[in-house]
């Protein structure tokens, strides 16, 4: 099950997707609650995001790796936590791991939290709205300008309850097995891929590309949540 970031839905996980089935795996992609093209972003908190992964889950009824990308870190810990019994892996790919107690917001440097913080209280509908300067500086710095604009035309805004919201969870006592994919040169993160997999008590392994890397390299992303 591939969990996409902020700003993303499904479709950023298709190219993924397609090579996993064409290897013989079930594979489905979510979009997450209020992130869907036209859908009103406020008033969603992060327990709206873990509910509806474990909901997805649990209508399977069969064992389930969580892949989760960039924000969708935080989702997939918390139903983790709560689907031991169904989930035997979780996989972050350039994913945020978060700190037990403290939401996105605080795992941010203070210039960082005060950014996001102002960005969230000014929106009428407190909601993250995406930029093209994310996706030229942060997510596929280096891509064709024509990617660049395309891939910003389909991001939407990101609910900022799902920023503001901590998770009471420990990723490093999961019940189940984690793995840390990160991209060479990924310069979302607040922190380093290192970091982020020392949370884990794992090592990272890294695939070509940026903080998109599934749409730019997904034969690599693809093998290497296979070999995970």
């Amino acid at each position: 099950m591939l969990i996409p970031g902020g700003w993303h839905a499904a479709w950023c996980w298709w190219p993924v997707a397609k090579r996993l089935r064409a290897a013989g795996h079930r594979s489905i992609a979510l979009t997450l609650p209020g992130l869907n093209d036209g859908e009103d972003p406020s008033g969603y908190r992060l327990t709206d995001a873990v509910d509806y992964v474990v909901s997805q889950v649990r209508g399977l009824e069969l064992d389930v790796i969580l892949v989760a990308h960039s924000w969708g870190g935080y989702p997939a810990t918390g139903a983790a936590a709560l689907l031991a019994e169904q989930v035997s892996k979780v996989i972050y790919f350039n994913a945020l791991v978060p700190v037990c107690g403290k939401s996105l917001v605080d795992d941010h440097p203070p210039a960082g939290r005060d950014l996001l913080l102002h960005l969230i209280n000014d929106s009428p509908d407190g909601a993250i709205a995406p930029t093209l300067a994310y996706v030229e500086e942060l997510f596929m710095q280096d891509t064709a300008p024509i990617l660049q604009r395309m891939v910003a035309d389909l991001l939407t805004p990101q609910p900022g309850g799902y920023f503001l919201d901590a998770l009471h969870v420990d990723p490093a006592a999961l019940t189940v097995p984690t793995a840390y994919i990160a991209s060479e040169n990924d310069c979302a993160p607040q922190w380093s891929a290192a970091e982020f997999a020392s949370r884990l008590g794992v090592e990272p392994v890294y695939v070509p590309g940026t903080h998109l890397s599934m749409l730019t390299h997904p034969d690599e992303v693809a093998e290497a949540i296979m070999a995970a």
